[in-house]
């Protein structure tokens, strides 16, 4: 049998994120054979992963990034069972590595980013090994990128709400990224302005308006009028542009852009929490 040193249970770690006893007994298992060993801790988790296939993965973290030289940003999803695994150093470090390699690669989808090499094996088949290490269900549910003359991201504490937003302008003093960035992650815009918000939306929105004010006795002739008064709200509250800046209320944050810029603005953004 061949002798298992702790440097191939370090090498093998690193590779699998497998924790170090795991490592080891699949070493032996293998007698000492590297390929054989990662097939054995693969095999372990799509194992596991079939027998938890019917449990809930909706805890997690949500986790946004900029490459470096700011003009893409990457945002994903990686579940869980339980809040505890979320929290724990190894699949945050699964997590960030995945988050990494999005940004580095630009995958056009999330089959893609799955898909994408790593550690001798793909992304997708990572997070079944992983699932083998930790004995939860891990599901990696979501992927988003933004590509813009500057892309600001913003993670709110505890990893269960992140943003990312992309802007016309580079060069900008960072915390008016950052101000638009923690804005769409407080009050969840529906779209950047009114222009951008879908059509079925505003269908409904109507709809919304005229039957509150059906319910509320007013005139059927005046029923029209009345919810296209509630749509003009909606958009000044629910779109990004025309919302009141949550640090001055005295303005909006188009102003603010034009403030600072006259030719900033926001061109795309993504949002995504858990069940807060």
């Amino acid at each position: 049998m061949a002798v298992i040193n702790a440097a191939d249970v370090a090498k093998l770690r690193r590779v699998t994120l497998a924790g170090m006893m795991d490592c080891k007994k699949a070493l032996e298992e293998s007698d000492g054979d590297f390929d054989k060993a990662i097939e054995i801790i693969r095999k372990k988790g799509q194992a596991v992963a079939n027998k938890r296939a019917d449990k809930e993965a909706s805890e997690g973290v949500v986790l946004s990034k900029v490459s470096s030289d700011g003009k893409t940003g990457a945002m994903i999803v990686l579940n869980s069972e339980t809040d505890f695994v979320a929290k724990n150093a190894d699949f945050m470090a699964l997590a960030n590595k995945i988050l990494d390699l999005a940004v580095a690669k630009k995958p056009a989808n999330l089959d893609g980013l799955k898909s994408l090499p790593m550690d001798g094996g793909k992304v997708g088949e990572k997070v079944i090994e992983y699932v083998g290490i930790i004995g939860e269900k891990l599901d990696l549910s979501y992927f988003e990128k933004i590509e813009a003359t500057h892309v600001q991201a913003y993670i709110h504490p505890g990893n269960r709400l992140a943003t990312l937003v992309g802007f016309t302008k580079s060069g900008i003093d960072v915390q008016v990224y950052k101000d638009v960035a923690m804005q769409i992650a407080a009050m969840n815009p529906v779209a950047i302005d009114k222009d951008f918000v879908p059509e079925s939306v505003i269908v409904r929105e109507i709809e919304i308006g005229k039957e509150q004010a059906r319910r509320d006795g007013k005139p059927e002739e005046m029923l029209e009028k009345i919810a296209q008064g509630k749509l003009s709200k909606f958009f000044k509250e629910s779109t990004l542009l025309n919302q009141v800046f949550v640090k001055d209320n005295k303005m909006t944050i188009r102003q603010y852009l034009q403030s600072v810029n006259k030719e900033l603005t926001v061109t795309e953004f993504k949002r995504f929490t858990l069940n807060l």
